[in-house]
């Protein structure tokens, strides 16, 4: 049977890059995701209903791009990562630990949408070397949307 990337048209080594750039954006998102998660239950004060709604809107999101990248991973010849250990041995986002006020909170949230954005952008070349428009796009849909975001939250912050 062919492997994968002949099938896909995909060079093989440079798709191996993309699979650990990846997998590296995996770990990250699982943090973020979980960071999100303890700030929907934990924050207080008088944002806490809006912030409340919004943190679950955002970690809805961030389980559902999750899926996507692991799941790009395997489409590509990959396997994903999927413990705790390897998120955190391999995540640059840190877990945030007893957060609860609004500014911090989304101040958090933007440091580590920084650091999804760069792993997006420093992922991009990788796939672009490898001829797969499938990671591509998906990076770019993500970063876009990020991007959204930044100015909404930092508009948020003023």
């Amino acid at each position: 049977m062919k492997k994968v990337t002949e099938i896909l048209g995909l060079k093989e080594k440079e798709t191996a890059q993309v699979v650990d750039k990846l997998n590296e954006l995996l770990a990250n998102y699982q943090v973020y995701y979980q960071n999100l998660r303890g700030f929907h239950w934990n924050i207080k004060g008088a944002t806490f209903f809006e912030l409340h709604a919004k943190f679950e809107e955002l970690y809805n999101d961030a389980v559902e791009k999750i899926d996507a990248i692991a799941e790009r991973i395997l489409t590509v010849g990959g396997a994903p990562l999927h413990t705790f250990e390897d998120y955190l041995a391999t995540s640059t986002v840190k877990p945030a630990k007893n957060l609860t006020d609004a500014e911090t909170t989304v101040s958090t949230t933007l440091d580590n949408i920084a650091v999804l954005i760069k792993l997006e952008r420093q992922a991009i070349p990788l796939a672009q070397a490898a001829e797969d428009e499938g990671t591509l796009t998906m990076l770019t849909e993500y970063i876009s949307e990020q991007e959204k975001l930044v100015w909404m939250l930092r508009a948020y912050m003023k």
